[in-house]
């Protein structure tokens, strides 16, 4: 049966405020596929799998699939396709309300390695990155499809016009690059910006470890709060300072770096010498 087809059979209609659209090319969900490289030790969580195509392609290369779908008028569809896998766990829920690794311990207990796959609608997508890069279990890959803006913001070098606090974490947590484009016309309804597939493959070990993450994420959150201005003044005038002015002001000299730069000028290594001297002044 033809995705259209269960579409009509299950009676679904994509909702436009959950970001909802039908992927009509299974070549990119094969893409997807592969880029996650799943080998049967491997767990691997979907977010929002809607009609279960891309799951399709994951449940018989893994070891387990934790299917969590939002919307309670997929549950029929993948209830129907999955129901008899022995390897597939479903499970209706908003991802961001949910603790990964409680998910984790109750669907997928004695995991050996975790994986992500998932197609991101826009308005989410930073969140459950964060949500992800966050968790207290390590989360080996994630491979997520994205509008096309913000991948390309993942991946930003510095200087650049869309080289911020985003591709700073995404740097900090993982390696990651650009699998695919995809074009809108692949999907239903047809959106009106591309997408990509974008590959992160997350560090084994800390990039900096004896930079506090805490206050490194600080510093660039509060160093872009107002990209308009020079990095002291970001610093130093946000609602969110990690420090005072003196120390702040000692801590970018110490680190040279010149204050009065922007901070997409600011590379990641850069900001984590600011983070250590600003540590050793607290």
């Amino acid at each position: 049966m033809g995705l259209r087809e269960t579409q009509q059979k299950y009676g679904i209609r994509f909702k436009k405020g959950l970001g909802q659209n039908l992927l009509l090319d299974d070549n990119i969900n094969r893409i997807m596929a592969d880029a996650v490289a799943l080998t049967d030790e491997d767990d691997v969580i979907e977010v929002g799998p809607g009609l279960g195509a891309l799951t399709t392609r994951l449940q018989p290369d893994a070891r387990r699939v934790l299917a969590v779908e939002i919307d309670k008028s997929f549950m029929p569809c993948l209830e129907d396709m999955f129901g008899d896998k022995d390897n597939m766990r479903l499970f209706r829920g908003d991802i961001l309300n949910h603790d990964i690794e409680k998910l984790v311990e109750e669907f997928l207990p004695d995991s050996r390695s975790l994986k992500m796959a998932s197609n991101l609608p826009y308005y989410i997508t930073t969140p459950i990155l964060f949500h992800f890069w966050e968790a207290p279990i390590r989360i080996s890959r994630m491979v997520i499809m994205v509008q096309e803006e913000v991948a390309l913001r993942l991946v930003a070098p510095v200087g650049a016009r869309n080289y911020g606090r985003l591709a700073l974490v995404a740097k900090y947590y993982s390696e990651v690059d650009i699998v695919h484009k995809v074009p809108r016309t692949c999907f239903l309804p047809q959106p009106k910006v591309d997408s990509c597939i974008v590959r992160l493959r997350n560090r084994e070990e800390p990039l900096y470890p004896d930079v506090d993450k805490e206050l490194l994420t600080g510093v660039m959150r509060s160093a872009f709060s107002q990209r308009r201005k020079t990095l002291r003044n970001s610093l130093i005038k946000s609602p969110d300072a990690v420090a005072s002015a003196e120390i702040l002001e000692a801590a970018m000299v110490a680190a040279g770096i010149d204050p009065g730069r922007r901070a997409q000028t600011v590379s990641l290594d850069e900001f984590a010498a600011l983070a250590r001297e600003i540590a050793g002044r607290l």
